[in-house]
């Protein structure tokens, strides 16, 4: 038989852990002016243990080009891909000073008619500026609505994607188009639908692919051969 004081430990300890439950749900709060990102830290060889986030580097260690990159003046290469758009990612693995920040960086370019495809990001909304060309962007709502959000953008103009949802941007242009986006996780995470779906390791079955999409098997491998 459980003591009172029993019942009162047992009920602090069911509370704190669903605090850091909720607590890991989102980034790290900072809570000192900065935490730049140690990767080498001995404290994670030494005690192989897995944070959420990453060690700080001692503060008295850090310098300016902790809280620096350079480059997202160069083009990413459109034709290494069958989509025609290349991503380069600024994040806390290349400034480690974005560590429990909470944000990141993005600069994507589009050959013309180009696709960034169909994606989510887990951990972060996104705002993207458009730089140079037009664009159709969208994202689709949650289930049972499933709308489909789209508007055209110009040079200037600006759109948010909320957390989580399925969204694309496509060039609706002849010429290049650039954009510049933020997302409020130092490290958002990205799932491209159909890689996912038609690329994971190992296969989905095909059966459930299938019944999933109202396909035959034979269309279902055919997809899962591309990816």
């Amino acid at each position: 038989m459980v003591s009172s004081f029993g019942t009162k430990v047992l009920l602090i300890g069911f509370l704190s852990s669903m605090t850091c439950f909720v607590a890991l749900a989102t980034d790290n709060n900072p809570l000192q002016d900065f935490c730049v990102a140690d990767a080498n830290s001995p404290v994670l060889l030494l005690l192989s243990v897995l944070v959420n986030g990453l060690v700080c580097k001692d503060p008295k260690v850090v310098t300016e080009n902790d809280f620096f990159t350079s480059g997202l003046n160069v083009a990413g290469d459109t034709s290494s891909n069958l989509v025609g758009s290349n991503v380069t990612t600024v994040n806390v693995a290349r400034i480690p000073g974005l560590n429990t920040l909470g944000i990141s960086l993005v600069r994507i370019d589009f050959a013309p008619y180009g696709i960034n495809a169909p994606h989510t990001h887990p951990r972060a909304t996104e705002i993207l500026t458009v730089i140079k060309g037009t664009l159709r962007v969208g994202f689709v709502t949650s289930n049972p609505d499933n709308r489909h959000i789209t508007k055209v953008l110009n040079e200037g103009d600006v759109f948010v994607f909320p957390e989580g949802l399925i969204h694309y941007q496509q060039n609706i242009g002849h010429d290049n188009a650039v954009v510049i986006a933020a997302l409020s996780s130092q490290n958002p995470g990205v799932i491209t639908i159909a890689n996912a779906v038609f690329g994971a390791n190992p296969d989905i079955s095909a059966d459930i692919l299938a019944k999933a999409f109202q396909l035959n098997k034979n269309t279902v491998r055919q997809l899962q051969a591309l990816f």
